[in-house]
């Protein structure tokens, strides 16, 4: 739904606010926020027992204590923060690029505000099919096996961002520039839909929701960075060295990543047994 939202939302406010102005949109798009924030909270149930299912509090009282860890064992696991660290950049260089890659493609490559939209939507829509193609492969595999697809769609996102600071100019075609975009987002999102699952996979039982908030906390720092350092990075020098860095940042973290692929999954205590 947010790929879908934002492949479509770029397109339609462009074409719309030629005739009513952006003040309009944004004030439309508020009022459509917060009328659906009022569904949510009559349709939305609070707890599984509202529904019929069993309470969460029955189902942890069962669950049993083998699997558990202290905070430090969890916190010392060196696969959380590969996880964590990959998320940061994974997730900072996809945001600079949906933040920043209209203006770069105006402001230095020369294309149309409708162009620049129009990027963005097929990042969004190319997002859409690698969220969906990443979460049919996760069902179908654990562990390790993931690594070669996040190694593959990390160095997807170096390539696209490679040839689409090199490739694009004024006078190149559109369909290129849509592929490129499209290729960004499906490479981006991928990635990002399976950090989560496996830090929850690969956490022990009793911090599942610590590990996944410690990792969506890195994604949030790797936002974050995206923003001031990298518009400042592009006031000193120019968009086209701030996008050479993020694209160097990302590939060094492909790398990384490659050479640590076989480190130890299972975050927390382990047994000898099942060491």
């Amino acid at each position: 739904s947010m790929n879908l939202a934002g492949s479509l939302g770029p397109l339609i406010a462009t074409v719309l606010a030629q005739s009513y102005g952006w003040r309009t949109i944004l004030s439309v798009s508020g009022l459509i926020c917060v009328a659906s924030s009022f569904v949510c909270l009559l349709v939305i149930k609070n707890e599984p027992k509202d529904v019929g299912l069993p309470s969460i509090e029955v189902a942890a009282k069962k669950r049993s204590s083998s699997d558990e860890s202290t905070l430090s064992e969890f916190l010392l696991s060196p696969y959380l923060w590969l996880l964590s660290v990959s998320y940061l950049v994974v997730f900072g260089v996809k945001t600079a690029c949906t933040d920043w890659g209209q203006l770069f493609l105006i402001q230095d490559k020369g294309q149309s505000t409708l162009m620049g939209s129009s990027y963005m939507s097929a990042l969004e829509l190319g997002g859409l099919i690698g969220s969906v193609a990443q979460s049919t492969h996760s069902i179908r595999t654990y562990g390790n096996p993931r690594h070669f697809v996040l190694i593959l769609m990390m160095a997807g996102m170096f390539v696209s961002m490679y040839l689409f600071r090199v490739t694009v100019t004024a006078d190149s075609p559109k369909v290129w520039i849509l592929f490129l975009g499209a290729a960004f987002g499906f490479s981006s999102y991928g990635p990002m839909a399976l950090f989560g699952v496996i830090a929850n996979e690969s956490a022990p039982s009793n911090y599942c929701g610590t590990s996944h908030a410690i990792v969506a906390l890195m994604a949030n720092i790797g936002g974050f960075l995206s923003g001031l350092p990298f518009s400042t990075i592009a006031k000193h020098y120019d968009w086209e060295m701030a996008f050479w860095v993020a694209e160097i940042v990302c590939g060094i973290t492909a790398v990384c990543f490659f050479l640590l692929r076989n480190v130890r999954t299972k975050m927390g205590h382990m047994s000898k047994k099942s060491d």
